[in-house]
């Protein structure tokens, strides 16, 4: 993984804790949630306020995230909302803990400027044995506060001044009146400053977990449902599962609930340029084994080295081809059925509030699209990226930092089109039924790349 940090792909723009008084208070933080502490003198935290570098010391890469579940955080500065979240178990939790901060902000600062601010997301679950508990994590809450209690006792000494206020002999009560004292010492003015974290509930319908072999849950859409990796992991499952291990249910599925579009027929977008970087991906996965060095091969070098080599190249290469060849010179349209090993590739999402969420299912229904599987479904990548060779790990490192990161935005709106996704995008606010294809509230009619629903029948599994 060496290259990718080097590369700044992998444990970039995280917050730095490089002095003694945030030490300090990462450290009282960290013992008021764990137990532990670290001898470290400096390291990085992520968002949650987990470090790679402390998880390294303590040989417990979950030591903020036990069973995977409730997450705990360590807030040292609002800063931190700018930085990924690493070792992600629920594709919304960045998301969330940025709603957190944002909405918290001014509070956030104020703590922050004394002690660390150390909590949990809390949701009820904790541990994830079967589909029935997916169900339960859909709601949680952020439980936080700083280490000396400040948030605690400002709402005593509001509950203390109320009282103060509204009983008639209270001014006689000097044990009141001493308690009052003791608590302001701590808090200052809470009638002038308030204290206290508002927006702390969160909701999120349609999410992915890495939990039980990897699920994506859609509980908001026509069609409900748990799309599977492995899905006799899951149990009784509360909803319909989509095998994503069979192509026809999930092609059947996606296009069902109008979540997907063709590349081909995009408006606005430059499909075969797209399509063609794509081909260049699947040349350099099938040059593995062949220990070529390709580090800093440009598009003419790939295309090179596939015509010299295409009797070798997969199929679902030709099929892209004869795709972008389409676009470019006309003529008969390719079609292409689910099982074509190239059917995944020549989607995206359609433009709906769970189009984040839908590419990140796309990058691992077509992971040779490196590019993709980086920008949408990290955790997937970088598990992958330790099984590629030497040859394909030196060109995917040196593509991304030179192709990606010196315009994010700009990549990702010339891929996704409409509103690019984000890195860790939050979950859609105020969740709404969305409507298929067919219904009258669609404005835009549903495209219609290749027929997908067959003679086959039901194509959604219900687990029973």
């Amino acid at each position: 993984m060496n290259r990718l940090i080097q590369a700044g792909l992998m444990f970039a723009n995280l917050t730095r804790v490089d002095t003694p008084a945030l030490v300090e208070r990462y450290n009282r933080a960290l013992h008021h949630l764990t137990g532990k502490r670290t001898a470290l003198t400096e390291f990085a935290i992520d968002i949650s306020g987990y470090s790679p570098e402390v998880a390294d010391e303590l040989g417990d890469p979950q030591y903020l995230n036990r069973n995977g579940v409730n997450r705990q955080i360590i807030l040292l500065s609002t800063r931190q909302k700018s930085a990924p979240l690493l070792n992600a178990r629920f594709s919304t939790t960045r998301g969330l803990l940025r709603q957190f901060i944002d909405r918290n902000e001014a509070q956030l600062f104020a703590l922050t400027a004394r002690d660390a601010v150390a909590g949990e997301m809390v949701n009820g679950v904790f541990d994830i044995d079967g589909a029935q508990k997916l169900m339960d994590v859909r709601r949680l809450t952020i439980e936080a506060d700083t280490t000396t209690g400040t948030l605690r006792d400002a709402e005593a000494l509001a509950a203390r001044a109320e009282r103060f206020l509204d009983e008639e002999d209270a001014w006689f009560d000097d044990a009141l009146i001493d308690e009052m004292i003791a608590l302001a010492r701590k808090t200052g003015d809470v009638t002038r400053n308030p204290i206290r974290l508002k927006h702390t509930a969160f909701h999120q319908d349609n999410f992915w977990t890495s939990h039980l072999g990897g699920v994506y849950l859609f509980s908001e859409c026509d069609t409900p449902a748990l799309l599977a990796r492995d899905p006799a992991r899951l149990g009784k499952a509360p909803l319909p599962v989509v095998d994503m291990g069979d192509p026809r249910d999930v092609a059947a599925w996606l296009h069902g609930n109008g979540l997907v579009q063709p590349l081909a027929t995009a408006r606005g977008f430059d499909a075969a340029r797209v399509l063609r970087q794509k081909m260049d991906f699947i040349v350099v996965d099938a040059a593995q084994d062949g220990g070529l060095d390709l580090a800093g091969a440009t598009a003419r070098d790939l295309r090179a080295l596939a015509r010299d080599n295409a009797d070798r190249l997969p199929e679902e290469y030709h099929q892209i081809r004869r795709v972008v060849a389409w676009l470019e010179e006309g003529g008969r349209r390719p079609r292409h059925s689910p099982e074509d090993p190239a059917y995944f590739y020549l989607l995206r999402a359609a433009d709906t509030p769970d189009r984040d969420l839908v590419n990140m299912a796309l990058a691992e229904l077509a992971p040779k699209d490196v590019r993709q599987l980086f920008i949408c479904h990290k955790e997937l990548f970088y598990a992958l990226y330790a099984g590629w060779s030497d040859t394909k790990k030196s060109y995917v490192a040196d593509f991304l930092s030179r192709d990606y990161l010196i315009d994010k935005a700009g990549t990702r709106e010339a891929l996704f089109g409409h509103d690019a996704p984000a890195p860790d995008p939050a979950p859609a606010a105020a969740p709404s039924r969305r409507t298929g294809p067919w219904s009258r509230t669609n404005k835009s009619p549903a495209p219609d790349p290749v027929p997908i629903v067959g003679p086959w029948g039901a194509v959604i599994r219900e687990r029973r």
